[in-house]
């Protein structure tokens, strides 16, 4: 049985506990709790077989953070553990606050989204080489519809030396659009860092100050910054380049992104990043200030550019894709070898925030995952209650632990839900944290079965106590014992 057949059979089969009268926090909910431990033996095993060195990790819903936690290291050398509270280069998800100042400035009355780029920045010309193409407008910028190159005319990817100001304006003069406005999506730091510059103008203030003053301590994201200190930087995990072909990999030292920033400059936490998630969900001062309006931040989660695919598209600043019924609204980040995703279901009011310290790292795969097994139950667990959930034998106790096989392969047995599981059966399960586990229905004494497959017996001494797991005629042993 797959794990999320599983899940949704032990949920409904479980009631919603309340201790003396008061709902328990979603993270302490049985069948919440069950979907972590599921979740965290996966991720163990994938950041492990995938050599990431941290991770760090948030599930939101609504105006509450349900679980978080952090994997492996975020600096190596000192062994320094990363947690919920190690700080990132968040990369592109910054372009998501840039895009959030721009919708508070029109919402102030102090720009429109059609407003041609020209009129708030008078220096912005690029040559002429669509004659009858429109002008190029903000929201263009906001959508990556423009038109514009992908980066600025310099080589700050390579060298690392980020374009200031003004010489950004200077380099805009000449470099040619790619296309016509508005015929075609291509993703642009250049687009987004002008919004930067727009911010800047119509405000009076320079970017980053607006975007710490009016967006990052309202929420009270006091652990991200558009321009951190030496404090913040103390906590700043360690970037780790690819590995060479000896398993080596260099360090990546911090550098500013200059006027570039707009577009992927400003550092953070999953924790912090919560507490933007949870902006998104609320309509209305309850959980926290309301920088935004709802209808203002349902409008930036809706497509306005559809890919050709009909998949989905961009909104306002925020990627939407849309599947299996619902959109799923967010943006990544990759920067400086930090590499980040925050992943969204407004519908469902569920946000899966990932960092990781490696460029080898695929934070957007762990938020899939963490999302397809923890938000089922969360949902389940706010809804109407359930029927009691059924006890486990308390016989099954004694195989609970860690077993493994000849060839180094490790297995799981736990109990979730009431029933007895298996975990790491089906082989690699650090792909997929929805297969892998299996349930094991009792046959005879300690002999079970697999859903529709083989038996797997365990073999006791006179004590009571496993020996090893007899499977397909082959066996495992308990891990302390080999």
């Amino acid at each position: 049985m797959r794990l999320k057949s599983l899940l949704v059979t032990a949920l409904l089969l479980t009631s919603m506990v309340l201790f003396a009268g008061d709902e328990v926090k979603l993270q302490d909910h049985p069948e919440v709790a069950d979907a972590v431990t599921v979740f965290e033996k996966w991720v163990e095993q994938h950041i492990a077989h995938r050599h990431v060195p941290g991770l760090s990790i948030a599930v939101v819903y609504d105006q509450e953070v349900v679980w978080a936690n952090g994997y492996g290291f975020s600096d190596l050398e000192t062994k320094t553990p990363a947690t919920p509270a190690t700080v990132y280069r968040i990369g592109s998800i910054t372009k998501l606050f840039t895009s959030t100042a721009i919708l508070q400035l029109r919402d102030q009355g102090k720009l429109r989204l059609d407003d041609p780029v020209a009129l708030h920045l008078p220096w912005f010309a690029v040559p002429n080489a669509f004659p009858d193409a429109p002008e190029i407008t903000i929201r263009q910028l906001l959508t990556h519809t423009s038109g514009l190159a992908r980066e600025a005319a310099f080589p700050y990817w390579t060298d690392h030396v980020f374009p200031t100001r003004e010489e950004l304006a200077r380099g805009v003069r000449g470099q040619d659009a790619l296309n016509p406005p508005e015929t075609t999506y291509h993703y642009s730091n250049l687009g987004m860092s002008l919004l930067g510059e727009i911010v800047t103008e119509v405000s009076g203030q320079p970017w980053a100050d607006y975007v710490q003053e009016k967006i990052l301590r309202p929420l009270g994201m006091s652990s991200s910054s558009t321009d951190p200190d030496e404090m913040l930087l103390s906590r700043l995990a360690t970037a780790y380049m690819l590995e060479d072909a000896h398993g080596n990999r260099e360090v990546m030292d911090y550098y500013q992104a200059g006027a570039i920033a707009p577009a992927g400059g400003i550092v953070s936490t999953v924790e912090d990043l919560g507490l933007f998630a949870s902006l998104q969900f609320r309509d209305g001062p309850a959980g926290g200030e309301q920088v935004l309006r709802g209808s203002t931040l349902r409008e930036m989660h809706r497509p306005h550019w559809v890919y050709p695919s009909f998949t989905g598209g961009m909104g306002l600043g925020f990627r939407v894709n849309h599947r299996d019924g619902k959109n799923f609204v967010g943006h990544g980040g990759s920067i400086g070898a930090h590499v980040t995703n925050l992943l969204m279901v407004p519908s469902e009011k569920i946000a899966v925030i990932v960092a990781i310290n490696a460029d080898n790292g695929s934070p957007l795969t762990v938020a899939r995952q963490a999302y397809e097994v923890i938000a089922p139950t969360i949902l389940k667990a706010t809804q109407k209650p359930a029927a009691p959930a059924p006890e486990a034998d308390p016989e099954w106790q004694r195989y609970v632990g860690l077993y493994a096989d000849p060839w180094g392969w490790e297995y799981e047995v736990m109990i979730l839900g009431g029933e007895l599981v298996i975990y790491g059966y089906d082989y690699p399960p650090w792909e997929n944290a929805s297969t892998g586990y299996t349930t094991l229905i009792p046959v005879e004494g300690t002999t079970f079965r697999r859903p529709n497959k083989d038996l797997v017996t365990f073999e006791l001494d006179d004590a009571g106590k496993v020996v090893r797991i007899k499977r397909n005629n082959n066996y495992l042993f308990p891990k302390e014992n080999k």
